[in-house]
């Protein structure tokens, strides 16, 4: 290992000992830029891998907010504001019971390169609450959301920090946090936060745009085989938004989705999962998808199983982080698995992915593949913007050709400085290259 990145990680974790999510993130990304560092002599000099690993900025405060049983409960939120070098901080905001700091810095850190890849001039930020949204009424979700916000609305503006959408936080949520906002604020700043209701403001295509670019990324890495998805055999983890719209696009491609997870288990049919199902359960009933057995009495649920033992070409680890281990990953290759791409934030475990590269498998990585979300909340600010509505096809064609293009980078940057199908490095360093321009040309701020 080169000696200033070996100095550069002993001093990230000496700082941030109690975060190893953190610390696993930004191991990830530095030992992958070893290639560079004599082409770029400057890295070193200005100490460029020490600062990118330093948030700008750190925010967290108490949210307090009574509960229908009239309790008063209180709650901690974040907001990590990582890097502004490349245009306002971006990222979306998650609310579940294991957001922790570690957890936030990890998701900015990765946000900073995932939104470098776009191309678009948005910077990378994070953040979110210890809240769990599920089996909540509306009264009190927006009840918390209101004292959120009442807290995060000095820290965004749409020239500084724009949040959006994550996990536990839909078009529901930002309904409650920007109504809010212009409460406090006494202004309908439309592009403050992304992610809203098309009705008034929001983007189509919002929805659908991180699986759909999953699948977009998949189809990429497809051709360089000669390959596309049809006909092929998918399992994927979640049924959340992501692997919702995944499981969709997929399908609509040729593609049969057999099985796919939540938190209770994991759900099997033969026949293909029915995504329209999934949508209503979620969005309608809000149920776990064991209840999708109610509706397609050949399904199989498996209680507390995992999704990976599922014979398939093709799988998509779409819930959370390190959801799929060393383990998992052994029976996937066992099991004939041709590619994996990541829908989730850092899905798979540093010895997942190793198995994966010594395997030759196909893997794509999430800083990359799940780029399309924030790729069209970009698109999204650019028509509040010019007070301007496009049509689902036209921000569909403009994500495909984002996608498109961030591959192209990952392409380049691996055959230039790595192996050529290592998608993983070839995203690191091209997602770090432009942030790091950007940080030289701004000085020492």
């Amino acid at each position: 290992m080169h000696p200033y990145i070996a100095q550069t990680l002993e001093t990230v974790e000496k700082r941030n000992h109690s975060e190893p999510v953190f610390l696993q993130a930004v191991r990830e990304v530095i030992t992958t830029l070893e290639p560079i560092l004599a082409e770029h002599p400057e890295i070193e000099d200005l100490n460029l891998l020490e600062r990118m690993c330093e948030p700008e900025r750190q925010v967290i405060f108490r949210v307090v907010w009574r509960g229908d049983d009239g309790k008063v409960r209180s709650t901690r939120g974040f907001r990590i504001e990582f890097s502004s070098v490349l245009g306002p901080y971006k990222g979306g905001l998650r609310f579940q019971p294991v957001v922790n700091m570690g957890v936030m810095k990890f998701l900015g850190f990765e946000q900073v390169f995932k939104n470098s890849l776009t191309g678009l001039n948005i910077g990378g930020g994070k953040g979110g609450a210890e809240f769990e949204p599920y089996g909540k009424s509306d009264d009190e979700v927006m009840r918390f959301c209101q004292a959120f916000m009442s807290e995060l609305y000095r820290h965004i503006g749409e020239q500084r920090d724009v949040p959006a959408g994550d996990m536990g936080v839909g078009a529901r949520e930002i309904g409650y946090l920007f109504g809010q906002y212009k409460r406090l604020t006494n202004r309908y700043e439309m592009g403050v936060l992304t992610g809203k209701s098309v009705g008034w403001g929001g983007s189509l295509a919002r929805m659908e745009a991180t699986g759909y670019g999953v699948v977009y990324f998949t189809q990429e890495m497809l051709k360089t085989r000669g390959e596309s998805v049809e006909g092929k055999r998918v399992i994927v983890s979640g049924a959340g938004n992501v692997a919702t719209y995944a499981m969709k696009k997929l399908t609509e491609l040729g593609a049969k989705v057999v099985a796919c997870s939540d938190i209770t288990g994991t759900l099997y049919h033969e026949d293909g999962i029915d995504v329209s199902v999934i949508k209503h359960l979620a969005e309608v009933e809000r149920k776990h998808i064991r209840a999708y057995c109610d509706h397609h009495r050949d399904a199989t649920f498996r209680l507390g199983a995992k999704v990976w033992n599922v014979p398939c070409d093709l799988a998509f680890p779409c819930a959370t982080q390190n959801e799929l281990d060393g383990k998992d990953a052994k029976e996937l290759i066992d099991n004939g698995v041709q590619l994996i791409c990541e829908g989730a934030n850092m899905p798979c475990t540093p010895d997942a992915m190793e198995a994966f590269r010594a395997a030759g498998i196909l893997f794509g990585p999430a800083k990359a593949a799940n780029a399309g979300g924030v790729a069209v909340s970009a698109l999204e600010m650019q028509q509040n913007a010019g007070l301007e509505q496009w049509t689902f096809k036209q921000v569909d064609h403009e994500l495909q050709k984002i996608m498109q293009r961030i591959f192209s980078q990952c392409t380049h940057y691996a055959e230039k400085y790595a192996t050529p199908t290592d998608y993983a490095a070839g995203a690191n360093i091209a997602g770090f290259l432009r942030v790091a321009q950007a940080m030289i040309s701004h000085g020492l701020i």
